[in-house]
């Protein structure tokens, strides 16, 4: 794992005030930093993480008292450890994950105007 993620063969994908999402070219992957951890993650782990966040009913937590809807307990995809999120941590990483996810998209669409295959 790099020290820093800020090296010449990372792009920054996406930044929020309480993470960032990584494109290695190189690695053929993206790093997910978040809650001071790096993480590497191939593209379709990348959004069957996004899909698990995005499943957590917000509302349902926010509005429940009950010390059940407290937490979150997540696993990410391909890797060796779980996630233990409240509340806020949910909707920032949601934020992260989204914008991350949207940026993805627009770059491809991007790709596919300015760079059409020659049929």
């Amino acid at each position: 794992m790099p020290h820093t993620l800020q090296s010449a063969h990372f792009t920054e994908v996406f930044r929020t005030e309480k993470g960032a999402v990584y494109q290695s070219d190189r690695e053929r992957c993206l790093w997910l930093e978040f809650r001071g951890q790096k993480e590497a993650y191939k593209i379709k782990d990348f959004k069957k993480l996004k899909q698990q966040i995005d499943k957590i009913n917000l509302a349902e937590m926010a509005s429940n008292a009950g010390i059940a809807f407290d937490l979150e307990i997540i696993y990410p995809p391909a890797q060796e450890h779980c996630w233990v999120l409240n509340l806020c941590e949910i909707v920032h990483i949601k934020a992260l994950l989204e914008g991350a996810w949207a940026m993805l998209e627009l770059n491809s669409i991007l790709n596919e105007r300015l760079y059409p295959l020659s049929v």
